[in-house]
C-alpha cells in the first residue's frame, strides 16, 4: 500500500506540466529538419564514426575530431543498432534528455526545500518554460546531456529524508558520464559547488576529512572513467588528434582560447535573454531582489553553486551562450525560492497589479500586431531590403493571432496560478515563434536537397570541395560515404581546381551574381548568404578570367523564403 501510494504521488508530481511540456517539444523538434550547423555537425560526426565504425575515437569528414567526447554519440549507436541509421531517434532522445532535466531539478527542489513544496511544484514550470532553454535542448547537442549528468552529481552531494550523508558513488558515476559527454568542463560545473561544500552542507561541516577525502576519491573515479576512454582514443586517433584530445581543448579555452572569445562582462547581459519570458516579469525581479540574510541552507548551496561557475565562465575568454545551460535549473530554483519566501514574509505584494505579468503581455501584444502589420508593410514595399520580415510576411497574421490571444491570456485572467499562466504563455510562444520560423525560413536552413545531390556525385566519383571551414553539414543529410575537400582561397583553391577538373566546389557568397546565376550548378540561399555549387572546371575559368567550358550551367537556383519565383 505504501510503494502504491509513493507511485501514486510522483505520478501526480508529474501532472500537468510534463505531459504539456511533453507534448510541445515534440511538436517543437520534429516541426522541421536538423538545424546547420549544431544539429547538422552532432549527426555529422556520429555518422562518420557509425560508416568507419570508429566507435572510440569520434570523426569528422573522415579525419579524428577531438572536440567533444564519444556518450552522446554511443547513445544515438544504440537506437541505430535497433531500428537503422535516422535523425528519429537523436531527435527523441534528445526529448527524453529534457524531460529528465524538469524531474531533476523537481527533485533537487524537494531536497532543497523539504519544508516549501510549493517550489518543488513550480520548479518544472519554470525550467521548461525558459524560451532559450526549450530551444537550445532540442538542439541535437550535448548541453542538454551535461545537465543531466550535472542535476544528478549535485543531487547525490544533497542529504535525503533518509541519508544525510552524500552518495558519493553516485557522485563519481555522474561525473564520469559528464565528463564522458563534453570532457573536463564537467569539473567546473560540480566541482566547485563540492570544495564549498562545509559552507552549504551540515554533514560536510561535520566531516570535513570525509567529505573531502571520499569526495577527491569520486573525482578521481570519474576521471578513470573518462581516461578510460581517452587513453585509447588518443592512441588510435594518432598524434595530431592525442595533441588536440589531451592538452589543446581544454587548456587553450582558459588561458588564450581559439575560438568563442568574449569580454568578461559578456555573460551579464545575456542573462535576461536566458530567463526570459520571466525577465519581463516583475514579480521576479521583486522576489530577486529581497533576497538576502539570513541565508537558508538552499540558499547556501545555490550559491555555492552559481556564483563560481558564473565568475570562472566570465574569467575564460571562449565564451557561448550555451555553455551556462547546466546553471539553468539553479537560477530557476534560486528564483523559485525568492518568490516562495516573498509570498512568506511580502504577503501584500501578492495582490500588486504592477507586479504581474504585463511587461510579458505588452510585449506579446506588440508582437501580434507587428505580425498584423507585416504584409501591409510588405506591401507597401517598406521590406524591400529585409529578406527575412519578407519572408515571415506570408504567414505572420495568423502568428499574430496567437500573440495577440497570449496577452489576453496574461491580462485578463488574475488570481492564483500566475506563476503557471506565465509558464504556459511562455511554452505556447516559444512553439508558436518555431512553427512561424518553420512556415517561412526554414528552406534557408534545409540543406536535404543538396545534401542528396552531393551523395549521388559522390557514387559517380566526382570531388567535392569546400571553401572555407567544413562543419558537416551535409555528411548525415545526405549520408556522404568520402570526406568533403576544406580549401581555403587563393592558391589552394586553384591548385584543387587543377587536380580534380570534374569535381564540384561548394562557395558561400553573400550575394548571387550573374556569373553564378548562369553558370553554377545549383544555388539557394543559407542562413543570410549563399551556398553555391559550381563545377570545378566552369570555376577555375571564372577565376582565371576565361570564358567558361560549353555546356556550363544553367544554374538551379532554389527560391528562398522571401523569394517570389527563382532569380
Amino acid at each position: 500500500m505504501n510503494l502504491s501510494y509513493r507511485r501514486l504521488e510522483t505520478l501526480r508530481a508529474l501532472w500537468p506540466w510534463a505531459p504539456l511540456w511533453l507534448a510541445l517539444a515534440l511538436l517543437a523538434i520534429f516541426a522541421h529538419g536538423p538545424m546547420p550547423m549544431h544539429s547538422t555537425r552532432t549527426l555529422g560526426v556520429a555518422w562518420d564514426m557509425w560508416q568507419h565504425a570508429s566507435y572510440i575515437v569520434p570523426m569528422l569528414n573522415g579525419a579524428p575530431y577531438s572536440d567533444k567526447a564519444p556518450l552522446l554519440y554511443w547513445l544515438f549507436f544504440a537506437g541505430w543498432s535497433i531500428g537503422g541509421v535516422s535523425d528519429l531517434w537523436p531527435r527523441l532522445l534528445l526529448v527524453l534528455i529534457g524531460l529528465t532535466q524538469l524531474i531533476l531539478v523537481q527533485a533537487l527542489a524537494r531536497r532543497l526545500f523539504p519544508t516549501r513544496p510549493w517550489i518543488a511544484r513550480s520548479a518544472p514550470w519554470l525550467l521548461g518554460a525558459l524560451t532559450y532553454g526549450f530551444l537550445f535542448d532540442l538542439q541535437i547537442m550535448y548541453d542538454g546531456l551535461l545537465a543531466v549528468w550535472v542535476l544528478l552529481a549535485l543531487l547525490a552531494l544533497l542529504p535525503s529524508p533518509r541519508r544525510e550523508a552524500p552518495r558519493f558513488v553516485l557522485f563519481a558515476l555522474a561525473l564520469g558520464l559528464g565528463l564522458l559527454t563534453k570532457g573536463p568542463v564537467m569539473l567546473l560545473h560540480v566541482g566547485l559547488v563540492w570544495l564549498l561544500g562545509p559552507w552549504w552542507q551540515p554533514w560536510a561541516r561535520q566531516h570535513r576529512g570525509a567529505w573531502y577525502g571520499r569526495g577527491a576519491l569520486a573525482l578521481l573515479l570519474g576521471m578513470l572513467m573518462l581516461l578510460g576512454w581517452a587513453l585509447p582514443a588518443a592512441w588510435l586517433g594518432g598524434p595530431a588528434y592525442r595533441e588536440l584530445l589531451l592538452f589543446q581543448q581544454t587548456a587553450g579555452r582558459v588561458v588564450d582560447a581559439f575560438a568563442h572569445a568574449r569580454p568578461i562582462w559578456w555573460y551579464v547581459p545575456l542573462l535576461p535573454l536566458l530567463l526570459f519570458p520571466f525577465a519581463l516579469w516583475p514579480r521576479a525581479w521583486s522576489a530577486l531582489g529581497s533576497l538576502g540574510h539570513p541565508f537558508e541552507p538552499g540558499q547556501k548551496f545555490l550559491i555555492a553553486w552559481l556564483a563560481p561557475v558564473f565568475v570562472t565562465f566570465s574569467l575564460v575568454s571562449g565564451k557561448q551562450a550555451y555553455y551556462p545551460l547546466p546553471e539553468l535549473g539553479g537560477l530557476i530554483l534560486l528564483l523559485a525560492f525568492a518568490l516562495a519566501r516573498q509570498r512568506e514574509r511580502h504577503p501584500a505584494r501578492e495582490h500588486n497589479a504592477w507586479l504581474g505579468p504585463w511587461p510579458l503581455a505588452v510585449f506579446s501584444l506588440l508582437l501580434g500586431v507587428l505580425l498584423f502589420a507585416l504584409p501591409w508593410l510588405s506591401a507597401r514595399g517598406d521590406l524591400a531590403h529585409d529578406y527575412a520580415l519578407r519572408a515571415v510576411a506570408v504567414h505572420s497574421p495568423s502568428f499574430g493571432v496567437v500573440f495577440v490571444l497570449l496577452a489576453g491570456w496574461l491580462l485578463l485572467l488574475r488570481g492564483r496560478g500566475e506563476l503557471r499562466r506565465v509558464a504556459v504563455a511562455g511554452l505556447f510562444g516559444v512553439v508558436a515563434a518555431n512553427a512561424l520560423f518553420t512556415l517561412t525560413l526554414w528552406r534557408d536552413y534545409d540543406l536535404r536537397r543538396l545534401s542528396t545531390l552531393l551523395a549521388q556525385a559522390q557514387t559517380h566519383g566526382v570531388a567535392i570541395g569546400n571553401i572555407g571551414m567544413y562543419e558537416g553539414q551535409y555528411h548525415f543529410l545526405g549520408r556522404l560515404q568520402k570526406p568533403i575537400a576544406a580549401l581555403e582561397d587563393g592558391a589552394a583553391l586553384n591548385a584543387w581546381l587543377n587536380a580534380h577538373p570534374t569535381g564540384w566546389v561548394l562557395a558561400y557568397p553573400s550575394t548571387l551574381d550573374a556569373d553564378a546565376r548562369r553558370y553554377a550548378l545549383y544555388a539557394q540561399r543559407f542562413r543570410g548568404v549563399w551556398v553555391v555549387l559550381w563545377p570545378a572546371r566552369t570555376l577555375a575559368a571564372l577565376r582565371a578570367g576565361h570564358e567558361p567550358p560549353a555546356g556550363s550551367g544553367p544554374t538551379l537556383v532554389v527560391p528562398g523564403a522571401g523569394d517570389a519565383t527563382p532569380h
